[in-house]
């Protein structure tokens, strides 16, 4: 069986770093994923995907990356289940994340509100002439 994840988008939030009883580093964080195509209004949609990573990679993931750092991420999908306080089963489907890359510097962050990949002022990509 195969079970890949590619994501690249933007951090919804800074990632939320807590500590296991047992002291491994656990980050939660969302990503902001574009969609391939536009909405009927002409408007670009995006997914809201939860992620979460471990260890020494939730450590520098909550120190290096912040709100609106775009990123790439590889992993698997992964659902898991609990009993609310109502004692109803709640699922949950996330990303875990096994590795990320930073994938702009903070220059270009500020420079990039309209382009998911960093300033696209020596570029002139449309949409039409991506083959994704």
């Amino acid at each position: 069986m195969i079970n890949n994840v590619v994501l690249v988008g933007r951090m919804t939030r800074d990632a939320e770093l807590r500590y296991t009883p047992t002291d491994q580093a656990v980050a939660t964080f969302a990503l902001a994923v574009n969609r391939n195509f536009k909405n009927q209004d002409g408007e670009r949609e995006a997914d809201f995907i939860k992620c979460v990573i471990w260890r020494q990679q939730a450590e520098n993931l909550a120190n290096w990356v912040k709100k609106g750092d775009l990123i790439g991420v590889t992993g698997r999908i992964q659902t898991r289940s609990y009993k609310n306080q109502q004692e109803q089963r709640v699922y949950v489907t996330e990303v875990v994340a096994e590795s990320f890359q930073l994938l702009e510097s903070r220059g270009q962050q500020s420079n990039s509100q309209d382009s998911s990949f960093g300033n696209s002022s020596s570029m002139d990509i449309q949409d039409e002439d991506l083959p994704f």
